[in-house]
């Protein structure tokens, strides 16, 4: 009997990737494309739809070569929480000022709409209940919003389609336009079983989308992982070269389908504190540009400055909080490559490369365990720097975008060794974040006991190692570096119905790979950190209050 496949496709920030899966979890073969990032004006990022189909369709095509067409039983995407404009005929509508109808798709990270954010926010309306009482200018009903008073006669008034994306690439590869309660619940207010809040969408401005059942923005709906509509359309079939009809699960937000790939897995045998209790007792962190921390409740639980509770947006059944940092890998980034000596540090890393494989991150790891030397723990090294990391506002548990970063303890020198250190207080800061959103949601009653990291962050082991020490808790990495992909195969899997469920579909195809457990020596160096870190916070409060003032 021929082994079967699933297919999973992730449309990350600046990249399309595919994966070939067994049954099993395993990743049998991967391919990845960049795709375009434009921006036009500052807060403004934008892509293309058609090229990130294009791209979608050169990954699967590549990771499929060597089976049998007939041996994928399913195919799932998952994909950034970005907004996608088409119009009636479903072509690209134009999202910005100048106007190129083939740059549609308004980025996740686009912070254009922060004015508008604030508005919706001003309404207290109810549904703000469910997104932590604070609309983000990430979700899309301010991105709406600015489309319409900005863009209304190139853009506004001419698109019939607003997708997901997510929910765009299941349409493209299906026909159909039931959307996702995933990307519904989590970004666009809606809210089983009532659905859309029609007082919601008048209250701010947004009438004219309650025209037909809510047709622009989806009046069909479905659970992540469903089959949809008869599987792959012979135009889609013939793009991504798979057979037609091959099953096509409903999408899920790239975050989300991370959390699949890891907070399912089967942990008896590694001494963890969540062994024996329910998956509640984990939070799944999805590390990369960005990260997402997913934490899932039997019943529903608010947390302020933390999205959701949504019901069944990730696994069915239970609800969801969600909560991120708008900038973890860009901030690694940005810090590392505007430093002084980031020429040296190159100028070191390509000495090496030849030899080891190095890179500037495992670089500068061992660069930082050489200044500690044996003698004590590289974290220490970060006494005398802190940082407050929001330099691209704050996402959770403070809901406050027009926070920013801040760096206490600089000094004139610009070494080698000083880029190193400022990297390290970096790391530690994100950790710090992740920190302040768990006392957030232990607060509102989440019990969390581990977390399960994925993404690209994830590899770099002194990244997980302080998420650890910072805040106690067990870090468990999946047996697969691309739990995104195993994810997005599991929503293949469960439309295929070879599994009868997402959360049987997790258990076949999650596995632990290594766990990390806290340095507990450094507790109280943690506990000292984190006074500093929530001063810095006052201190920029401060800061902000004093120079309002005339």
């Amino acid at each position: 009997m021929a082994e079967v496949f699933y297919v999973g496709v992730d449309v990350g920030t600046a990249s399309v990737r595919a994966a070939l899966v067994t049954r099993d979890g395993l990743l049998k073969a991967t391919a990845e494309k960049a795709i375009s990032i434009w921006k036009p004006q500052p807060e403004h990022y934008v892509q293309s739809s058609t090229e990130i189909w294009q791209k979608c369709c050169t990954v699967v095509k590549r990771v499929t070569s060597g089976v049998q067409s007939s041996q994928v039983r399913g195919i799932g995407f998952d994909a950034t929480c970005s907004l996608v404009v088409l119009d009636e005929s479903f072509h690209p509508v134009p999202v910005t000022l100048e106007g190129d109808p083939q740059k549609n798709v308004v980025m996740w990270m686009d912070h254009r709409a922060a004015e508008q954010a604030a508005r919706i926010t001003n309404t207290g309306h109810r549904v703000l209940s469910r997104v932590g009482g604070v609309m983000s200018q990430e979700m899309q009903p301010p991105k709406l919003l600015w489309l319409k008073e900005n863009l209304k006669e190139s853009c506004w008034n001419k698109a019939a389609h607003f997708f997901d994306l997510p929910d765009f690439l299941s349409w493209k590869a299906t026909g159909s336009i039931t959307r996702s309660l995933c990307t519904l619940v989590c970004k666009w207010t809606y809210c089983p079983p009532d659905g859309w809040d029609p007082s919601f969408w008048t209250s701010i401005g947004l009438e004219d989308l309650l025209e037909n059942n809510f047709s622009k923005i989806g009046s069909a709906t479905c659970s992540p992982g469903s089959p949809l509509a008869e599987g792959l359309t012979p135009e889609a079939a013939g793009d991504l070269g798979l057979n037609p009809a091959t099953a096509v699960g409903a999408s899920l937000i790239d975050a989300h389908a991370g959390g699949l790939g890891v907070i399912g897995a089967n942990v008896q045998g590694f001494d963890l504190p969540c062994e024996g209790l329910p998956i509640t007792s984990r939070m799944a962190m999805i590390c990369g540009t960005s990260t997402c921390h997913m934490a899932i409740s039997e019943q529903p639980l608010f947390v302020p400055g933390v999205w959701g509770p949504y019901p069944s947006a990730m696994v069915p059944g239970l609800w969801l909080n969600e909560g991120g940092q708008s900038a973890t890998g860009r901030l690694i980034e940005h810090i590392v490559k505007g430093h002084a000596a980031y020429t040296q540090l190159q100028e070191q890393v390509n000495q090496r490369v030849p030899f080891t494989g190095t890179n500037i991150y495992t670089y500068l790891n061992s660069h930082l365990a050489l200044m500690a030397n044996s003698h004590s723990a590289v974290d220490l090294l970060g006494s005398n720097l802190h940082m407050w990391p929001d330099f691209h506002g704050n996402r959770s548990p403070l809901a406050d975008p027009a926070l920013k970063g801040m760096v206490i303890g600089l000094s004139l020198s610009q070494t080698l060794d000083d880029l190193a250190l400022l990297y390290l207080a970096t790391v530690q800061a994100l950790a710090l974040g992740t920190r302040h959103i768990l006392d957030a949601m232990r607060e509102a009653g989440h019990d969390i006991r581990t977390l399960f990291l994925c993404g690209g962050l994830s590899k770099n082991l002194l990244f997980v190692q302080i998420q650890a020490n910072a805040t106690g808790l067990p870090v468990v990495l999946p047996n697969q570096t691309e739990a995104v992909l195993a994810g997005a195969a599991v929503l293949g899997a469960c439309a295929s119905q070879d599994c009868r469920t997402i959360q049987e579909a997790m258990e076949k195809m999650a596995k632990v790979g290594k766990v990390v457990q806290p340095d507990q020596e450094l507790q109280s160096f943690y506990e000292r950190k984190y006074k500093v870190f929530l001063q810095l916070l006052s201190h920029q409060r401060e800061y902000q209050a004093l120079m309002k003032h005339k």
